[in-house]
């Protein structure tokens, strides 16, 4: 029988950190729901509204999976309306995956009021104390990107997940 390691106090900012991300999850989940998706496929979005139309083989990269499971994404994404796919603008031979602008409208319709709440929070400050409480969560990020192990990302890991995750 194993016992549950014992941990010292941690202080109150740690686990309000581990709430903010318990909550960013759930934020996620309903995020998926609203737009009628998985998690993969709201991971997919994510990335087209951020960075632009993408190859497949792009968007595989960056979700950690296959090629032939990016294939089935962008599928469902294309039969509820999220994306499509068009010619690449210079390769005629490429396909550009494009989110669909009434997605994107809808997922900032759902996201906008939360980021602009979180803002709105961090100007109740004085510039000084937002200085710190920056200061203390680009620290955060740090031991965060420290604790990923060199070579574990989502590009790094194509087909480790399933297109139906």
């Amino acid at each position: 029988m194993s016992e549950k390691p014992e941990f010292r106090e941690v202080h109150e900012s740690t686990n309000l950190l581990r709430e903010v991300i318990q909550l960013s999850d759930d934020f996620e989940r309903s995020l998926a729901r609203e737009l009628t998706v998985n998690q993969t496929d709201l991971q997919a979005m994510e990335h087209l509204i951020q960075h632009g139309p993408s190859s497949p083989t792009e968007l595989a990269r960056a979700l950690g999976i296959s090629t032939a499971a990016s294939t089935v994404v962008i599928d469902r994404l294309t039969k509820v309306g999220h994306v499509t796919r068009e010619r690449h603008p210079t390769d005629r031979r490429a396909v550009s995956v494009v989110p669909a602008r009434e997605s994107v409208v809808r997922a900032f319709q759902h996201l906008m009021p939360m980021i602009m709440g979180i803002d709105a929070v961090i100007r109740d400050y004085t510039q000084e104390e937002q200085d710190v409480i920056t200061d203390y969560l680009r620290k955060v990020v740090h031991v965060y990107r420290g604790s990923i192990p060199s070579g574990v990302g989502p590009a790094d890991m194509p087909g480790e997940r399933s297109p139906d995750a």
